[in-house]
């Protein structure tokens, strides 16, 4: 199955335990195609950047840059697709629209509002960790 995680389930997969890890666990043993974009990356690494995670980033004892080449390894990284404004209370979402396109992939897995609203984006489905994960 080809992916495409959005950044809140990366960092929930990356930080904790439970479905957003067990998806990126997929990915290492292929079971899951994972895609992303520079643009998402570079957002990674932005949201991983905050104090929030400054605690959590110790405690596993990784740190940032290595947790985003990690994650960059991981995923196959595409040059995202040209999308219309889509999600206007969120343009940044249509990034995540724009690589599922370019990644021709089947599924968006996020936590995001805006996204799971559309609950389908040209034929991509957009579903949470814990539905993708019960298919």
């Amino acid at each position: 199955m080809r992916a495409v995680v959005d950044t809140n389930v990366v960092v929930s997969g990356l930080l904790w335990p439970g479905p957003s890890r067990r998806i990126l666990e997929l990915a290492r043993t292929g079971q899951v195609e994972l895609f992303t974009s520079p643009v998402l990356l570079a957002e990674l690494e932005d949201v991983l950047s905050r104090k929030k995670f400054a605690r959590r980033l110790d405690l596993a004892g990784v740190g940032l840059q290595d947790l985003v080449l990690g994650y960059a390894t991981l995923a196959q990284v595409v040059l995202p697709a040209e999308v219309p404004l889509i999600i206007a209370e969120d343009p940044d979402d249509d990034e995540v629209l724009a690589c599922a396109l370019a990644a021709h992939a089947q599924v968006i897995v996020s936590g995001d509002r805006h996204l799971l609203g559309l609950a389908e984006y040209q034929g991509i489905r957009i579903v949470r960790p814990m539905e993708l994960l019960v298919e």
